[in-house]
């Protein structure tokens, strides 16, 4: 019986836990950039369940084979391509292909991000707001100092409005993007060595929407719910049950 208390424990903070992925997915699903998060359980390896006695242990009866349920963190970020929807926006970019932008911060550090919708700080550098400078393939920031600009070539080359070329983006992959993980501020970090991406295609005046489906989220939200629900149901019936059993059958 206590065993069973397990299991609906697990179930149900696994179920939680779906249900906070789902919830994150929605609050972004109007993010620039944003990459689903999906959330998978999994269970302990098959063990045998076998009969002892109270006192003797010996001449154990196996009974058959059992799994438990681990309450696990497994992540992993749905990279399919998002819809690229022009904006007009003159320092909106979107990467069409595999790749992301790089950021670096005030204290030099590097982050990644698919969301071009760039700014210029206030020494003309080209700016993800609120996170830090966006770089070229070199790695260095790139300064523009003015925002009439174009990028028609879908290589990420940015000319001024008399055809000088005043920058580059860069845009970098790495061997495993599941290696990746989400910083404080939505950002990925880690992954490894970055290194130039290929075979990609650089929109201007667009932003990648989101990946997030509604449809499937809403989905997964009731099933996560419908589950939790059953899972805290039937945990009232074993404690009602244990209850029962240690106030009338312990007193017989």
């Amino acid at each position: 019986m206590f065993k069973g208390f397990y299991n609906l424990t697990s179930g149900m903070l696994t179920q939680q836990r779906a249900l906070n992925v789902v919830a994150n997915n929605l609050t972004n699903i109007s993010t620039a950039g944003y990459k689903t998060d999906r959330y998978t359980s999994s269970t302990f390896d098959e063990v045998m369940i076998s009969r002892v006695g109270n006192k003797y242990k010996d001449g154990a009866e196996e009974i058959g084979p059992a799994t438990y349920i681990r309450a696990s963190d497994q992540m992993y970020v749905d990279y399919t391509q998002g819809t690229i929807e022009p904006t007009a926006v003159t320092l909106d970019f979107a990467i069409e292909g595999d790749g992301f932008f790089a950021i670096q911060n005030e204290a030099g550090d590097l982050a990644y991000t698919r969301a071009g919708s760039f700014s210029l700080d206030e020494e003309g550098y080209l700016c993800l707001p609120w996170q830090g400078r966006v770089l070229n393939p070199d790695g260095q920031p790139i300064q523009l100092n003015t925002d009439r600009i174009s990028a028609p070539w879908g290589d990420g080359v940015i000319l001024d409005e008399n055809g000088r070329q005043l920058g580059q983006l860069g845009v970098f992959s790495f061997p495993d993007n599941q290696a990746l993980e989400h910083n404080d501020r939505g950002l990925f970090i880690g992954g490894g060595q970055a290194q130039a991406a290929q075979g990609y295609e650089i929109h201007w005046q667009s932003l990648e929407r989101s990946n997030v489906s509604m449809i499937h989220q809403m989905t997964e939200m009731l099933t996560a719910q419908r589950a939790l629900q059953s899972a805290a149901q039937v945990s009232k019936m074993y404690d009602s049950l244990m209850t029962k059993a240690a106030n009338d059958i312990g007193r017989l």
